[in-house]
């Protein structure tokens, strides 16, 4: 696995142009599913002031032909604002906006599974439905190997890790930190996070009222 060029820059750089004030403008980060069903696409648009709700933020396009969702030759796709979350990385007054996507006609998307799992919650949305959800994830080095494992062996036997104590048993605790603040920060309902049996393996849990 390549590593990024991305990854030797100097971080310290960006952040001096980062804290410039951005003139009672915000930047919102538009972002879908594209044609794969699983990879994420993302573009930026400035807004003249903050949002203070979804219904705030405008609708916008891009080229489908480019994101496996459409043709060349007739390419316009729709990204529709469903959901607005504070941005972690550019911050206040910055958004992070999800959206679902649909085709020059308005029609949903091939990849577009909110627009009918909202039909079906509208049916049931009487009885205030929840959701509990776990997400877990393995930290990698940028060669691909599991963050911490030696270089050629494995770690010791399963045991300790699951929601070990220690440098040399919750491995990249750093990283899991950094990444529950932001979801605090951004307004992600997360439960709680911990780490699992797998040396570099975390795990964390969120859960929702049903509001698509």
């Amino acid at each position: 696995m390549a590593t990024s060029a991305s990854s030797k820059l100097n971080k310290a750089v960006k952040q001096q142009y980062m804290e410039l004030p951005q003139g009672g403008r915000a930047q919102a980060m538009y972002i879908w599913v594209d044609g794969s069903g699983e990879e994420l696409r993302c573009k930026t648009r400035t807004l003249d002031s903050e949002p203070k709700t979804v219904d705030d933020l405008p609708e916008w396009n891009f080229d489908g032909s480019s994101t496996f969702q459409s043709e060349g030759s007739n390419s316009d796709m729709f990204l529709i604002p469903v959901a607005m979350f504070r941005d972690p990385f550019r911050r206040d007054p910055n958004k992070l906006v999800l959206c679902e996507v649909l085709k020059y006609n308005r029609k949903p998307a091939e990849t577009n599974q909110r627009f009918m799992c909202k039909q079906i919650m509208r049916m049931v949305d009487s009885s205030e439905p929840w959701f509990g959800m776990e997400q877990e994830y393995t930290l990698l080095s940028t060669d691909g190997h599991p963050f911490g494992w030696p270089t050629n062996g494995f770690p010791g036997p399963q045991g300790p890790y699951y929601c070990g104590v220690g440098a040399d048993k919750a491995y990249g605790r750093d990283i899991v930190e950094a990444h529950y603040r932001a979801c605090l920060y951004a307004g992600v309902q997360i439960c709680g996070t911990n780490a699992e049996v797998m040396p570099a393996q975390v795990i964390h849990t969120e859960q929702y009222h049903i509001y698509i």
